[in-house]
């Protein structure tokens, strides 16, 4: 067994050219880059051997290790965050990689999966209470089975009630999305298969049930909040004014 293999580095993936919002690791959040606070943030957990950005472009990499970070040069050409951590952990020899891309629950990320040797795959979910949530395309929703393995992940909502009329009660849980992969896993990525799901949805996830991988669930109370447009900065600056 390598030395490094019960290492979990946590990940955190970054491109310049965002389609939303270009350049958006280095937009500034109360007076520092996003990518800084994320990093920060990763830090802190208690699980974790090291924290690594993975870019493809130089003022990504010179911003992180100007502020102490350790930044790692991928390719270009990769479609998803995923791929970028395929190719670090290609190199790299942790057992366990976390895809991580915001203020998220890393450790119970890392407990999802290093706590039994059979899950190769993890994610995180959080119960979802508002109508307009579940109905929301922009909020991908996921069911699960009896054991806690995901069964499909959607931007529809489900389960959907059919018969509303009735006193049926459902939970709709929306997936945070942020991954943890055993190396062998996140290795194999990149030869498998994009399926019709996967291009449908537009959700990389689906690729890995549709080539018959589970990926386990934890559920979590703790709710992400993402940038992903302009206005979205000043309102994490506002829930920031109020936390303090």
């Amino acid at each position: 067994m390598s030395a490094n293999s019960d290492q979990i580095w946590a990940v955190i993936p970054a491109r310049y050219a965002a389609t939303r919002l270009p350049g958006k690791p280095l937009v500034e959040i109360a007076g520092k880059p996003m990518i800084q606070r994320v990093w920060e943030q990763v830090r802190q957990a208690k699980n974790i051997s090291r924290v690594v950005v993975a870019t493809d472009d130089d003022r990504i990499r010179s911003v992180v290790e100007k502020f102490g970070g350790e930044a790692i040069m991928t390719r270009t050409d990769h479609a998803t965050g995923t791929d970028r951590i395929a190719e670090v952990a290609a190199s790299h020899d942790a057992g366990i990689f976390l895809n991580v891309q915001g203020d998220e629950p890393v450790d119970a990320l890392a407990e999802a999966i290093s706590s039994d040797p059979e899950v190769q795959l993890a994610t995180l979910a959080v119960a979802l209470k508002t109508p307009a949530d579940i109905m929301d395309p922009n909020i991908v929703k996921v069911v699960l089975d009896f054991d806690d393995n995901a069964l499909y992940f959607s931007r529809a909502p489900i389960p959907w009630v059919r018969d509303k009329g009735t006193a049926t009660h459902a939970r709709h849980l929306k997936h945070l999305g942020l991954y943890a992969y055993r190396r062998a896993a996140l290795i194999e990525y990149n030869t498998l298969p994009p399926g019709d799901l996967e291009r449908v949805e537009q959700l990389e996830q689906l690729r890995w049930l549709e080539n018959g991988f589970k990926i386990r669930v934890a559920e979590t109370e703790h709710d992400s909040v993402s940038i992903d447009v302009p206005e979205d900065v000043a309102r994490i600056e506002k829930l920031l004014r109020h936390s303090v």
